[in-house]
């Protein structure tokens, strides 16, 4: 499985971004994972932003995060994305896309990066002020 995330960049603060992570695989069936989003901010540890289930009905994001961010997910095009506006400096990290597999029926978004199965790269997000 490979997840390859771009879109990240250099913009002003009050700006927006859209993130973009692709899922390859030739067993990788896009729909059974759970998709997540971290990020890591210079000299700070990994952290969840969101999570968006394998259908694209449930979501979950940070408290702090949630109203600025939006995560949605294409099945069709095995990609999920990360809509950011009003960014702030403090949004400057790398950030990293994330698959779990669906292992129950009912499944809870994992906020923890232990959790995930695959990571992406990581694409790199630097809000100026």
């Amino acid at each position: 499985v490979q997840l390859q995330a771009s879109g990240g960049g250099f913009v002003q603060a009050g700006g927006s971004l859209r993130l973009s992570c692709a899922a390859s695989g030739r067993t990788f069936t896009f729909p059974s994972y759970i998709l997540g989003w971290f990020r890591q901010p210079p000299g700070k540890e990994r952290e969840f932003v969101a999570a968006v289930s394998g259908n694209g009905r449930s979501t979950k994001y940070a408290d702090s995060l949630e109203g600025r961010f939006t995560i949605s997910r294409d099945n069709a095009k095995s990609t999920v994305y990360l809509q950011i506006h009003s960014l702030k400096p403090e949004d400057t990290a790398v950030y990293y896309c994330a698959a779990e597999r669906v292992r129950a029926v009912i499944q809870a978004l994992d906020t923890t990066p232990h959790s995930y199965d695959f990571w992406g790269q990581g694409t790199l997000v630097t809000v100026s002020s």
